[in-house]
């Protein structure tokens, strides 16, 4: 069993910049593909952005590109959202989630671990 731990979530303004972090307990954090999704209130959980278990490769949302970066430290066990140029659509509940199979993949149920989440906000 893995436990994904989120933080960094707030309220910050449009244009402004967060970093989410997710640490994960466990010994094997490193084989694992690690992924943030995100659910605003009265829409479905939608994917943002994934890298794979080495890191060496990583998949984002459209939505997303050119202003979030993931990056993953396996000597601390865990993934970092860099979201910089937020939009008031970029507010969310932000998950991260673990894939035990090491793949970047941008469907949800390829997911076997999931964080409680953090709430980001951006203001107008």
């Amino acid at each position: 069993q893995v436990e994904l731990v989120e933080s960094g979530g707030g309220l910050v303004q449009a244009g402004g910049s967060l970093r989410l972090s997710c640490a994960a307990s466990g010994h094997r954090f490193s084989v694992y593909a690690m992924g943030w999704f995100r659910q605003a209130q009265g829409k479905e959980r939608e994917f943002v952005v994934a890298v794979s278990w080495s890191g060496g490769n990583t998949l984002y949302a459209d939505s997303v590109k050119g202003r979030f970066t993931i990056s993953r430290d396996n000597t601390r066990n865990t993934v970092y959202l860099q979201m910089s140029s937020l939009k008031p659509e970029d507010t969310a509940v932000y998950y991260c989630a673990a894939d035990k199979m090491g793949r970047a993949l941008r469907e949800s149920h390829d997911y076997d671990y999931w964080g409680q989440g953090t709430q980001v906000t951006v203001s107008s």
